[in-house]
């Protein structure tokens, strides 16, 4: 049988969305691993990682894995905000941009406010949040602007 060109059905350029916890815990994943890497660029800088906690007077040791229970507690309950929206959110994709950016906002509070803690330390924990947002939710929002 002799085909031509015409006969060649072209096939359409579709490619299978992600789940959206799928991409918000690849996201989530590779965050963990920039902070922790963060934080051991800080430790090695001289920053000393020592913090007192929401409400604590004394600051106590940030250890390694610190940033990495951070991000692992807040990308879950991302991954729930971005998996919820996505089902019920007539923009998802605005909706979660604007909530995570406020919460990320909001979270500054913590390591800026944290008493007996220096102000380098400070800082770099407050970086460390706008990190694994900026890792985190430009990924998720370009998924979840997908239908």
């Amino acid at each position: 049988m002799h085909t031509t060109a015409t006969d060649v059905q072209p096939q359409p350029l579709t490619r299978e969305l992600r789940p959206v916890w799928v991409v918000s815990a690849a996201a989530s994943a590779v965050a963990l691993v920039v902070t922790e890497l963060y934080g051991l660029a800080a430790r090695l800088a001289g920053v000393p990682m020592a913090a007192a906690g929401f409400g604590q007077a004394k600051a106590g040791p940030v250890n390694a894995g610190s940033f990495a229970m951070g991000v692992v507690i807040c990308a879950f309950w991302g991954t729930v905000l971005a998996v919820v929206l996505a089902r019920f959110a007539r923009r998802p994709a605005r909706v979660y941009l604007i909530t995570t950016i406020a919460l990320t906002a909001v979270s500054l509070f913590a390591p800026l406010s944290a008493a007996d803690t220096a102000t380098s330390t400070k800082l770099t924990l407050a970086v460390g949040h706008i990190l694994a947002a900026a890792v985190i939710i430009p990924p998720v929002t370009r998924r979840l602007t997908r239908r």
